[in-house]
């Protein structure tokens, strides 16, 4: 998932963004309300953890703003406020769900996949396309039952693909969907991202064209034949 946390609490903040980015999210970090809402207008996030209590933009109002401008993402709130009436107000605001401070990141992992659930409606829960299976859950792919061992970035632009089976996918977006703000990334960094997925899924088994480019303009999966 791409993933924006507007949390000013640099030591939330971060060590938050590194356990979300070796689950093999993409993250960016937002420390006031402002920057929040001009990092949500720059690109489309899944999903926003956002704190109440924000500097220059209260966290209930980015939310009320987000919602308002018809904002997809879904929203988790995260605050040190655990009475009844904080809950309300930040899941009238438009927040989908609402977790208080301190909490222990396994449960915010479950609450992500939760919410994953949610967002992913009626997907299954192991995406298929021919002898390649990956297992959101698990993090786990394999190709005609060999397990491939694949870095952050590429299960992220597999899962892309996966998740966008009919569509040529152009590397522009692949930079916006897998990579951060902050990351420093090209068009040469995404080619050679695809190099190596390709080998690894050959390696499984694979057909070399199971990923083919459409030169001019991007990358697709094949079609399985029915």
């Amino acid at each position: 998932m791409k993933i924006l946390i507007v949390e000013d609490d640099t030591r939330i903040a971060k060590p938050l963004a590194k356990d979300l980015s070796y689950q093999c999210h993409s993250v960016d970090l937002a420390n006031d309300g402002i920057e929040g809402w001009e990092y949500a207008q720059a690109t489309q996030y899944d999903l926003i953890l956002l704190d109440l209590m924000l500097p220059k933009l209260d966290g209930i109002s980015l939310c009320k703003r987000l919602r308002d401008a018809k904002y997809k993402a879904l929203i988790l709130m995260l605050t040190a406020k655990d009475t009844t009436e904080d809950k309300v107000i930040g899941l009238d605001a438009g927040a989908d769900d609402y977790l208080v401070k301190p909490f222990k990141l396994e449960e915010l992992a479950a609450r992500i996949r939760a919410l994953s659930r949610r967002y992913l409606d009626i997907k299954p829960p192991i995406i298929i396309h021919g002898n390649l299976h990956l297992d959101p859950n698990s993090q786990e792919v394999t190709y005609a039952g060999n397990t491939l061992i694949l870095t952050p970035k590429e299960y992220m632009i597999l899962e892309y693909f996966l998740r966008n089976p009919h569509q040529v996918l152009t590397r522009s977006a692949i930079i916006e969907k897998v990579w951060t703000f902050d990351d420093l990334s090209g068009e040469e960094t995404v080619r050679t991202h695809i190099t190596n997925l390709r080998k690894k899924l050959k390696a499984a088994g694979s057909p070399e064209t199971l990923i083919e480019t459409i030169y001019g303009m991007g990358y697709r999966l094949t079609a399985i034949s029915e």
